[in-house]
Parts: structure tokens; sequence; C-alpha cells
């Protein structure tokens, strides 16, 4: 009897770990299904995406010999979920048992456990760390902390060090990467891959049965195969990791890409793997191409945060989404879809979000989340719209970010504080304030720039938690200072615009 053998469309890795089991008389099992499409509403560059690298991928299994059944979303016997084309696979091949390299999501992860068939899920090794050695280094800690488990991957990896001690005599850099920046017309942007027929053909699929889902699917100029993938991370490592490390933190009007790499898609779709993107940074710092605070901060957020996030997910377990310490119930207003506002920065953060299906980490966090977190949005809804609006998101990754990081829903599981700023970070780290209707240097009074309101405001609803908070709590005495009276109007007007922004005006 056949064995099937299902790739995901996030397992995109010719060495993966079911792929490896791969002998004569297997079947791989791929699809394009409504399912996993629309589970959350994805973008329509995130959707061909998928699509494309895999139809890619699947032909070139089938050049290395590989006998491979591919479900197009066209083909008028697509059942449209994974279980469904697997159960159907199974019966017309006679195959009595699956293999997969475990899933990225509870979700799916549970959906296979219930298939009616015997079904083997492989540990996913593409990372650094598996489930059991992120748990046995979290037992027993008090908190979990990523600089902490980040010096571990060091040791284990090598990666930037020099013996036991890491290279430069520090383990991080952050003092050195956090300068804004200054508009560039010769900073070289990512490289662009013009659609070929096959993209075309997948574009065009994606905007008859996906064209509601928010964002823009044209123009399309991301790549879709590892050759592609692999021209990126070459340009990244050229022209723009040395400026990636002062330059990680800063936002500009109209520049969405700044030095990020925007590898992470290739990436979390296995069309690179982060071991060979962090040896590519160690060795540019090696042959003296890059400053070393720049390769250490890029391979932080690989062999730091990624891993850290992943770990985290699967350690908390399959409720870990839901998670609401703060019982912040508010809907996430219109404007995270496109609607006007006058906050610029918003507009910047979800107009490039809109047009390339990305945001470069500090927007999502002290932007989007940051905003959020201040109105008291629901932590789900924010977490299904990251999921929903990111090329890169996937749950695994995309949770511990949004629910613990972004939204402090987890009680402090991953970070300390809650990451809140008024608006003088933003004014510090863009230039976004001066494009702005409201006025950064306002703190009350039509002009004042919502963040500011908002800011003081969370601080006072939440005090009981906050106040004792060594990161935080030193804030509350410049609240205490304050007088009542002008405490009581940024109470009121924090109320007003919150008012203002559940009744949809334009805020």
């Amino acid at each position: 009897m056949p064995r099937l053998i299902l790739v995901l469309g996030d397992q995109l890795t010719h060495d993966g770990a079911a792929l490896r089991t791969a002998a004569e008389g297997d079947l791989i099992v791929m699809a394009e299904v409504t399912d996993e499409a629309t589970y959350v509403r994805h973008h329509p560059k995130k959707i061909a995406f998928l699509f494309a690298a895999m139809r890619r991928f699947a032909g070139e299994l089938r050049d290395k010999g590989h006998h491979v059944a591919y479900t197009r979303l066209d083909d008028p016997e697509n059942s449209h979920s994974i279980p469904g084309e697997l159960l159907r696979r199974a019966a017309e091949h006679g195959a009595e048992g699956v293999l997969v390299t475990e899933p990225g999501e509870w979700r799916l992860i549970e959906a296979l456990h219930d298939l009616p068939l015997p079904v083997t899920q492989l540990p996913d090794d593409r990372f650094f760390a598996s489930h059991a050695e992120f748990a046995a280094w979290a037992e027993g800690r008090r908190e979990l902390r990523m600089e902490w488990f980040y010096r571990e991957m060091r040791r284990k990896t090598g990666l930037l060090m020099n013996g036991d001690e890491p290279e430069g005599g520090k383990w991080n850099f952050d003092h050195d990467n956090r300068k804004p920046a200054a508009p560039d017309l010769l900073r070289a942007p990512p490289p662009s891959f013009p659609p070929d027929a096959l993209t075309k053909e997948v574009l065009a699929l994606v905007e008859a049965r996906f064209a509601d889902h928010f964002g823009d699917l044209l123009p399309f100029d991301y790549a879709t195969d590892r050759e592609g993938a692999l021209k990126a991370m070459a340009h990244f490592i050229q022209h723009s990791l040395d400026e990636f490390g002062p330059y990680q933190d800063a936002m500009l009007t109209d520049d969405p890409f700044l030095h990020h790499s925007v590898l992470s898609p290739y990436i979390n779709a296995g069309l690179l793997t982060a071991f060979e993107v962090c040896e590519a940074a160690a060795k540019a710092y090696a042959e003296g191409k890059v400053r070393l605070n720049s390769a250490e901060g890029f391979i932080r957020q690989i062999l730091g945060w990624r891993e850290f996030m992943r770990g985290i997910y699967f350690l908390e377990g399959p409720d870990y989404p839901n998670r609401n310490v703060l019982r912040h119930d508010r809907d996430l207003p219109p404007l995270y879809w496109g609607a006007p506002t006058k906050m610029h920065c918003l507009s910047q953060a979800v107009g490039q979000t809109q047009r390339h299906a990305y945001a470069h980490h500090i927007q999502r966090l002290m932007i989007t989340g940051n905003f959020a977190l201040l109105a008291g949005c629901d932590p789900h809804q924010v977490h299904e719209w990251y999921l929903e609006v990111y090329i890169d998101a996937y749950e695994w990754v995309e949770a511990p970010n949004t629910i613990g990081m972004s939204q402090f829903a987890d009680g402090g599981l991953v970070g300390s504080k809650p990451y809140v700023s008024s608006g003088n970070y933003i004014n510090k780290m863009s230039d976004y304030c001066a494009g702005c209707a409201y006025k950064v240097s306002a703190k009350t009074g039509k002009d004042a720039c919502p963040f500011n309101l908002l800011y003081w405001d969370f601080l006072d609803r939440h005090r009981d938690r906050f106040e004792k908070n060594p990161r935080i709590g030193r804030i509350y005495a410049t609240w205490d200072r304050m007088d009542e009276a002008r405490r009581q109007t940024i109470r009121a007007e924090a109320a007003d615009f919150l008012a203002r922004m559940d009744a949809d005006e334009t805020v």
C-alpha cells in the first residue's frame, strides 16, 4: 500500500522531515483549498504567493521523480479542505496512512489527529530548537525571557561566538540600533520578481475568487521559488544588511522597506532555511562586509525572537490565542481595513500593509499594535487581523507576537511590560508626525495626538496591574504630579475620541 506524504504550503523545503522519508510508491499530496485561504480572510498577495510557490514546488518534486497528486483550487473534485483531500487521495490510491511534517498551527495539528486514517506527524526540524528542547529550557524558570533563550541558541549554534564568549564581548547591540532614518533615494529596495505565466495564472485565479479580501493583489513582485528567494537573500546581504542594524526601528513616510530584508515570507514558507540566512549574515560580518551590530541584530530576530515565539506557542497550547488578561473588548475599528484616518502613522502602516502585505516589526508593534492596545481592542480580533493581512503570518509565530508581545493579553509571559507609548516615541523614530493632522506636541485639546491621550488613559485604567511593574511603574509618578483637572481632561478627551471612533467617525 502506498503512503500519502502531505506537504503544506509553508513546508516548501525539499529536505523537510516528511519528504526525506519519501520512497518509491509513495504519493505526495499537495492542495490549494478554500479552507486554508479563508479560515481567516488572508491577504490576496499571501494566497497568490503560496499557491504559485506550491505549484512550482510540485513541479520540482515531479522533476526529481516523485509521484505528486496536486489539487488546484479550481479542480472540480476539490473537497476544499486538507483532511478532505487526504481522504479523497487515500480512496483513489488505496493508501492506508499519512505522513506529514508537523503543521505550524494547532488548528491543523488537531484536524489531522482527528482524521479517520493513521497519521504520523514528524517533528519539524527546520528550526533551531525542538519542542522538547524549549520545554526543558523553560522548566522551572520564574520568567521566560527571549534574551536568555537567545544566548542559549547562540551557544548551541556557534553563530557570532568567539569560543564561549559572544563576538564583540556583548550579546546584543540594541544601544546602537535605535537611530531614526533620513529619506534616501539611493537606498536599494528589495528586488522585484515580475510574474511569469504560472504566476499570472495564479493571480487571475486569486482575483476571481478572493477579490473581496482586504489587500491589493497587484502589483505582485514577490519571488515564488527557491531560486528567487536566494537572490533576495543575496541582495539583502550585499545592499542592505550593513545599514539594517542602526535603522531597524526607524519609520519613514512612503518608504515601506528601508533596510529590512523582507525575507520572512520565504523563510516561513520554507523556500529559505533559518540557518542558511543566519549563516549568510554571520559570514558577511566575518568577511568584514557588515558591522557587528547589524549582523547581530538581524540574527537575533531569527535565532532569538522567531525561535522564542515558536517555543511559546507550542509550550502554551491551542488556547493561547484566546487569552485576554486585560479584558479588552473593543471591536477593531474600520481604519485597520483601510477606512480613512487622520492619524498619519496608522494611515502609513495600514496603507503599506494593504499594498504589500508587509510592514516591519516596529510598525506592527509600535503603530498598529500600540494603538490597538491603548484603545482597548479585543486581542483576538487583533490576532486575527495580523494573521489575515501579512504575507509572513502563520499562527505559531504571529500569535505570541500579537497576544503576548503586542497586546500583553498573556499577562506578561512573553514581555515583562506592555509595549505602549505616547506620540513621542513615534515622533522620535519616524517622520510621520510632521505630516499628521494632529500635533504630537499637543497633550490635550482638539489637535492633541490621540496616542498622547490614550497612553495616559490606558495607564490610568490599568493602574492596579502596572503600578508595581518595575519597568513601567515609575511612570505613574508623572501622572500623579498632574493636577486633577488635567487628569480629568485627559480621561474625558480619550473617552470622546474612542466614542467617535466606535461610531465610525473619521478620527
